[in-house]
């Protein structure tokens, strides 16, 4: 809207310059490019990055934004994701132990056999999730929405549950017992 102003009140302004106004526009606004390559922080925006096999163990990514990417065999141990939109995101074969993915939105993720020993996915948005042969031992999924989650082969031992009162007893395998 304010460049649209900006190229309105400026007379003069040629067709060759539009580009460049539109790079001062988003600067002076405040929103600048991220890159894959940008160094792990809370809110980053790693759109559609390919962060395979990468060791972001305790890293702090709290309302990043991670839609659409892939962090197949990475390790996020102990990390921070709180808040994040990482809807349609990939964590094939991710170690994952006690990550916090509370209040972050999850839709379509694919967690196919992840290991989420002792996350917390508090209030966390897992509708349409691929949690296929996840291990999610120990796991808080305490508010959680898994509307259409697939949970075939999930590992739940110890899990508590949706309601955040019952906890999957020992042997608990796609479903909480």
């Amino acid at each position: 809207m304010e460049l649209f102003v900006l190229c309105s009140i400026s007379s003069g302004v040629r067709r060759r310059h539009l580009p460049l106004l539109l790079a001062l526009g988003l600067f002076a606004s405040g929103q600048a490019a991220a890159a894959c390559n940008d160094p792990p922080a809370p809110e980053v925006i790693w759109r559609r990055c390919f962060l395979d096999g990468r060791d972001l163990s305790g890293a702090d990514l709290t309302g990043a934004h991670l839609r659409d990417t892939s962090f197949q065999r990475a390790r996020l141990n102990g990390a921070k994701l709180v808040r994040v939109d990482a809807a349609q995101a990939r964590f094939v074969s991710a170690e994952m132990k006690e990550v916090d993915l509370s209040e972050s939105v999850l839709r379509e993720a694919d967690f196919t056999r992840a290991r989420l020993n002792g996350a917390k996915l508090l209030g966390a948005d897992l509708r349409r999730a691929r949690l296929f042969r996840a291990d999610l031992t120990g796991a808080d999924l305490t508010g959680a929405e898994l509307a259409g989650a697939d949970l075939v082969a999930a590992v739940l031992d110890g899990a508590r549950w949706t309601d955040g009162t019952r906890i999957c007893a020992a042997g608990s395998v796609g479903i909480c017992n």
